[in-house]
């Protein structure tokens, strides 16, 4: 589960940081267990090689638990993830299975949470991008703008062969000049604007431009598809 975590908000470069919450003033279970309990999961903290704290008193009624609290753009801790191990709920239900040995067994409950509420962490991940998601994360990966009407038709086949290539891309189709597109697309952050004139008609390209104004200059529309995908695989 710490691996988990790890990789996850490692994907959207979340850090975090964690504390060990251990038995609270009201309990349910026997303190030998919750010593246990408390033992194994330092024991994997240290063995995944996670620097923790200890939060005394603020484990849940049935078991401590590992909490994770993600920093984002602006300095700010939100309190995401946690794991929690729970040896009374089991008790509780009198909960069994049976085990390779064919006799009873009481199983262990290990609750985990890693987004916590998932509205909550998609606010989060807006402010902290701030709405300028990288490329594998963004509604629209890539907007196709024609210099003028006759180019229109091969636009929908950039579109087209993007859109096979697995892209999230749209066509700008309005009536506004190219320039005012392309503003609109740098203010809607979208990650890559492709502008096509007579010239990438011609030759099978487009014009690649990042949100950020940098000109990646010409690419055929081969070469674009390459670059798109392995910043998507990379998580860039």
């Amino acid at each position: 589960m710490i691996g988990l975590i790890k990789r996850i908000y490692g994907d959207f470069g979340l850090s975090f940081t964690s504390k060990l919450s251990t038995r609270p003033e009201k309990f349910m279970g026997e303190i030998a267990t919750w010593d246990h309990a408390e033992a194994q999961l330092k024991a994997a903290l240290e063995k995944a090689e996670l620097p923790y704290t200890i939060n005394e008193k603020d484990g849940a009624f049935y078991g401590p638990k590992i909490d994770c609290d993600i920093t984002d753009a602006i300095g700010r801790k939100w309190q995401c993830g946690t794991i929690q191990l729970d040896y009374a709920q089991p008790e509780n239900f009198d909960l069994k299975y049976i085990g390779a040995d064919n006799a009873e067994h009481r199983p262990v409950v290990v609750h985990r949470a890693i987004f916590g509420s998932f509205e909550r962490f998609i606010a989060i991940l807006i402010e902290h991008f701030a709405g300028a998601f990288p490329a594998w994360m963004a509604p629209v990966q890539a907007v196709v703008i024609a210099i003028a009407d006759r180019h229109a038709d091969y636009c929908v086949s950039v579109r087209d062969r993007l859109a096979a290539a697995g892209l999230r891309v749209q066509i700008d189709s309005g009536d506004e000049r190219m320039q005012a597109k392309i503003r609109n697309a740098q203010l809607q952050k979208i990650p890559y604007m492709l502008v096509a004139g007579d010239r990438e008609a011609e030759t099978d390209s487009v014009s690649v431009r990042l949100r950020s104004g940098e000109d990646l200059k010409s690419k055929t529309v081969a070469e674009f598809i390459v670059l798109a995908q392995e910043t998507i695989a990379a998580r860039k």
